[in-house]
């Protein structure tokens, strides 16, 4: 089940400075199958990995494949807005680089029993740990058409929110939603047929919609983002990759913010402690390559944005 992650050797040119420092420590915040791990491993022999993953069984899976690195790798089942915590109780009380790669893993989406792929009719599930939570089942039987309205606009983007919550609401009504091909019937048959033509799936926002709610992964990415800098050493970088709009707007915002010049903007001389801590690596965000995204047609709505802490 290996993969080449996403903009992979680009995401090493611009965490190298700080992990390639002696006795470096990155945290690796999205382990999934491991490729990114296995690939800072291989590439900076004295660097030693924090792998985070909420999934058990996407741990598992890297414990196999990164055996041969046992000795500079600790696996922790966790969410990755504990990134200080985690480490400190490692014994790292700062880090020097720290990688996130958002949203739902290869892993996850192939398997369609896990229920986050609109392309199978599966068990409405949809969380990223399978041993804790809601699953995307319990909101579309319990949530309100205000509720439900609401996830899909702001999450999904859909234009069509209120008209799919109102016959959600509806049909559960009838029978409790439990298997996504159902849900996915249900869209296609509420959005009107000249919007059904663009866009691919129709299904695909309100997926993605649910699978944030289930995994409230932007509030965890708005405590992640700031928890990672803080983690940081002077010299260390932080790496994100996104996916779609709302988790880039989140990673943007963070990163604008550690680097403005928090004076007044007529001020005459600006104080030392008012200078920002933290500057940007990239400028705006990065892109994959025509070529990488032919190959994987995963990584064409990837945004990889990098900052560096620049003073304690």
């Amino acid at each position: 089940m290996k993969h080449t992650p996403v903009l992979l050797e680009r995401c090493l040119a611009l965490l190298a400075p700080a992990v390639s420092r002696p006795q470096a420590v990155a945290v690796d915040a999205t382990l999934g199958l491991g490729g990114h791990s296995e690939a800072l491993l291989q590439g900076f022999p004295h660097l030693t990995v924090i792998g985070i993953d909420r999934d058990p069984q996407a741990l598992a899976l890297s414990a196999d494949r990164l055996l041969g690195f046992a000795d500079r790798i600790h696996l922790v089942h966790a969410v990755y807005d504990e990134i200080p915590e985690l480490a400190a109780r490692l014994g790292f009380p700062s880090v020097d680089g720290v990688l996130f790669d958002l949203g739902v893993s290869s892993m996850q989406l192939d398997e369609a029993q896990r229920g986050f792929a609109y392309a199978h009719d599966a068990p409405l599930d949809m969380r990223m740990d399978p041993t804790a939570g809601v699953t995307a089942a319990d909101v579309l039987n319990t949530y309100d058409t205000r509720e439900l309205t609401r996830i899909l606009r702001i999450y999904g983007e859909e234009r069509f929110a209120s008209g799919i919550a109102r016959r959600i609401v509806a049909e559960r009504a009838r029978e409790p939603f439990s298997n996504s091909g159902r849900l996915v019937e249900l869209i296609r048959d509420v959005i009107p047929a000249p919007a059904r033509r663009t866009g691919g799936n129709p299904a695909k926002r309100t997926f993605q919609a649910l699978r944030i709610e289930v995994n409230a992964e932007l509030a965890v990415l708005e405590r992640a983002i700031p928890a990672a800098l803080d983690a940081l050493k002077v010299g260390g970088r932080v790496a994100v990759l996104a996916y779609q709009s709302l988790e880039d707007r989140i990673v943007k915002q963070a990163f604008a913010e550690r680097t403005r010049i928090s004076a007044p903007a007529d001020m005459p001389v600006i104080p030392r402690d008012a200078m920002p801590k933290f500057t940007l690596i990239t400028r705006g965000s990065e892109v994959p390559t025509a070529e990488e995204m032919a190959a994987n047609p995963r990584a064409a709505s990837a945004r990889l944005r990098c900052i560096e802490r620049t003073a304690a």
